[in-house]
């Protein structure tokens, strides 16, 4: 067994050299929820997260499958169900800890315990074990094909210090709990953890025992994350040279970056696409109406994503920024087609002939929620659909709330009409189900605040993540995608596209799942 090795952020800063210092100051909309990687699943969150910690398998900048902390994986022939993984050796946590095998088995059991965020990331895991110092045999379920693919979210921590550290479970961050893994960190990852403000500025220092600095270029020295929510200001400080990077440049700023020849954007369609959810249970969460929830009835579902018009949204709030979209999937998501991602043109006539054949000639009164501090042009979008809205007849009032009161009010149902934004990091179908469309239950649809519930969509989702057959499960997948579809639970509005402005002098590529990894950046 390792002994504990427990170490401040003022020692770790210590530790770590400042010789040919090269600090990036880093600036984004909004800040991590928590620190503790199996308690929220959110991208932000992650990103942070990644430039500490590690899972077994990353996704490189360009999209593919990468080794990390694993070196290799592959299926047992004897069996399967099971996925062997050989782990890297000679990786140290930033406290001196050796990783190995019982540190995998016990942060793969936290990630799906009943209390984590990210179980329904890795659903399908029956059992994992030790069979060495530096390998695991993962047990799923029944087979499946796409396991690496689904873990690359799912980061490593060393057992001795969580259980020293009394964080075996983790933290509930919709109820507000604050435990040790929440505000520390103690990572195999790059990047070393030695101050964090939360919403106001977290510093880290480059890992100079990171297992990685031959494999990745690793320049930056000294990290300092800042979230500024105001995007003029966050603007404003990258022009004036108080940042050095941001990822969300609002649209409306893209040419007057371009036009500043100590700086660069760098574009890409990001793996994210952005819907508005809807209640569909007997009861709204705000109350009735008429004893009733119109949102209930598919005909008022269809009829208000007709209402949306995608192609304004793009045109006018985006100022072509996005791609319009009929399915709430990423084109990089396997089971994405054109033809899912058809959407209908907006005819007003139409939209409330719908509407008064559900009965709601006079249309009805509802509260969209929103976050204005989460997506590109969030509480814009939102603005532009409220207005959408009421020429059929439906009276919204916009609730736009920074994201640290948004996402809980998602996880505790507190909501009947919303936005959300959904990334795919394991380019596959099957993660957008298990979380948005399954029954919401301990194991899966952990995101589904629609109450949706299809009893046999469910047995699908779980007979898609054991389907070795690609061809034979596309054509299941592509059959649920018609399904949900047609129920229309979501309203998809688009998909996104990136645009990160930095100094001229960094060398970066874009990240589709937007998960800007620091160890990567060149520096010229």
């Amino acid at each position: 067994m390792k002994k504990p090795l427990l170490v401040t952020a003022a020692a770790v800063a210590l530790m770590t050299s400042s010789a040919g210092a090269e600090t990036l100051r880093w600036g984004l909309a909004g800040d991590a929820l928590t620190l503790d990687p199996h308690a929220q699943n959110e991208g932000v969150t992650i990103m942070l997260q990644s430039q500490m910690m590690e899972p077994l398998v990353s996704r490189a900048p360009n999209g593919e499958l990468e080794p990390t902390l694993a070196t290799e994986w592959a299926i047992k022939k004897a069996d399967p169900t099971v996925w062997v993984f050989k782990l890297r050796e000679g990786v140290k946590f930033h406290d001196g800890a050796a990783f190995d095998s019982e540190d995998v088995v016990f942060s793969l059991n936290r990630a799906r315990s009943q209390a984590s965020q990210m179980k329904g990331l890795i659903a399908s895991i029956a059992e994992v074990k030790a069979t060495g110092p530096h390998e695991v045999e993962i047990k799923t379920k029944g087979p499946n094909p796409i396991l690496p693919a689904a873990m690359t979210s799912i980061f490593m921590l060393d057992k001795t210090w969580v259980e020293a550290n009394k964080a075996t479970v983790p933290q509930n961050v919709a109820a507000g709990e604050v435990t040790f893994a929440s505000t520390n960190v103690n990572g195999t990852g790059p990047y070393k953890l030695v101050s964090r403000e939360q919403d106001n500025r977290t510093v880290m220092r480059r890992n100079d025992d990171y297992w990685g600095m031959k494999t990745f270029p690793v320049k930056v020295t000294e990290v300092v994350f800042t979230p500024i929510q105001n995007a003029a200001t966050r603007v404003s400080a990258l022009l004036s040279g108080e940042l050095d990077f941001i990822q969300d440049v609002p649209v409306q700023d893209i040419q007057r970056v371009k036009s500043n020849a100590g700086l660069k954007i760098e574009t890409q369609t990001e793996n994210r696409s952005v819907f508005f959810g809807l209640n569909v249970s007997d009861k709204l969460h705000g109350g009735n109406i008429n004893g009733k929830n119109p949102l209930a009835d598919v005909r008022v579902r269809q009829a208000m994503s007709m209402a949306i018009n995608r192609d304004a949204i793009q045109r006018v709030v985006m100022r072509g920024q996005s791609v319009p979209a009929g399915v709430i999937m990423p084109t990089f998501v396997r089971g994405w087609s054109k033809e899912l991602n058809t959407y209908p043109p907006t005819d007003v006539a139409k939209i409330k002939a719908m509407l008064a054949d559900a009965g709601y000639k006079d249309g009805f009164s509802i509260q969209l929620d929103c976050p204005n501090d989460r997506y590109i042009n969030d509480e814009a979008i939102c603005q532009a659909a409220v207005s959408m809205l009421s020429q059929v007849g439906i009276k919204v009032n916009l609730n736009a709330t920074s994201k640290a009161l948004f996402f809980p009010q998602i996880g505790k149902l507190e909501t009947d009409f919303f936005m959300l934004g959904w990334g795919v990091p394991s380019y596959d179908s099957e993660y957008i189900f298990n979380f948005l469309y399954h029954t919401k239950s301990d194991a899966y649809g952990s995101w589904n605040s629609t109450r949706y519930s299809n009893p046999e969509l469910d047995s699908q989702i779980k007979a898609i993540a054991a389907e070795v057959n690609l061809e034979a499960r596309d054509a299941m997948v592509k059959n649920m995608w018609e399904t949900v579809k047609k129920d229309a639970v979501y309203i998809p509005i688009h998909h996104q596209m990136l645009n990160w402005a930095m100094k001229s002098k960094y060398t970066v590529t874009v990240d589709p799942d937007n998960q800007a990894r620091i160890k990567y950046f060149s520096i010229n």
